[in-house]
C-alpha cells in the first residue's frame, strides 16, 4: 500500500513540475491589457492584446479596444496595414526568448518589433514577463518608452 501511495505521489509531483516548467517556458503567451499613457484617459484600459507563438517566435495582435470604436481603422499605419482594422492587427512581430532573466522585470524577449497604431511607427522592442506583469519597451536609437501591461484572467 505504501508503494502504491509513493508511486502516485511521485507521479503527481512529476506532472506538477512539468506543468510549471511548461508554463514558465511560455509565460509570454496569453491576453494582456495595456493602458493609455497620456491625456485625459491616462491610466484607463486601452486594449486587450493576444500574444501567441508561431514558428518559434512570438507575435501580438489586438483583440479588443476600449477607448475607440471597435471598427477603428489604422489610418496612420504604413504599407499593407494602412486603413486596416485595429482589432485583429498584428502589431508585435518576431519576438524571441533570449534566455536572460532580469531579477526585477523577469524573462526577456527581444529581436522583434512593435508597431504603434496611434502613430503608425515601428520600433525595435524588448519585453520582460514576470508573473502577471509584462513590461514592453520600444526603442528609437538610444531613446525608449516603457509600458506595463497586466495579464487578463
Amino acid at each position: 500500500m505504501k508503494k502504491i501511495f509513493l508511486g502516485i505521489f511521485i507521479g503527481v509531483f512529476i506532472v506538477a513540475c512539468f506543468g510549471v516548467a511548461l508554463a514558465q517556458q511560455n509565460a509570454i503567451i496569453g491576453t494582456w491589457q495595456n493602458y493609455e499613457a497620456k491625456g485625459d484617459n491616462k491610466g484607463k484600459a486601452k486594449a486587450h492584446n493576444e500574444i501567441f507563438e508561431k514558428d518559434g517566435a512570438y507575435f501580438g495582435k489586438t483583440t479588443k479596444v476600449f477607448l475607440v470604436p471597435e471598427n477603428k481603422l489604422c489610418d496612420k499605419c504604413k504599407g499593407d496595414l494602412k486603413n486596416k482594422p485595429v482589432v485583429g492587427l498584428i502589431f508585435l512581430q518576431d519576438m524571441k526568448k533570449t534566455g536572460n532573466v532580469d531579477e526585477e522585470l523577469g524573462e526577456e524577449y527581444a529581436g522583434g518589433t512593435v508597431m504603434d497604431p496611434d502613430k503608425g511607427e515601428t520600433f525595435k522592442c524588448k519585453i520582460w514577463v514576470k508573473g502577471n506583469i509584462l513590461t514592453l519597451r520600444g526603442y528609437v536609437g538610444f531613446l525608449y518608452e516603457t509600458q506595463q501591461w497586466t495579464r487578463v484572467k
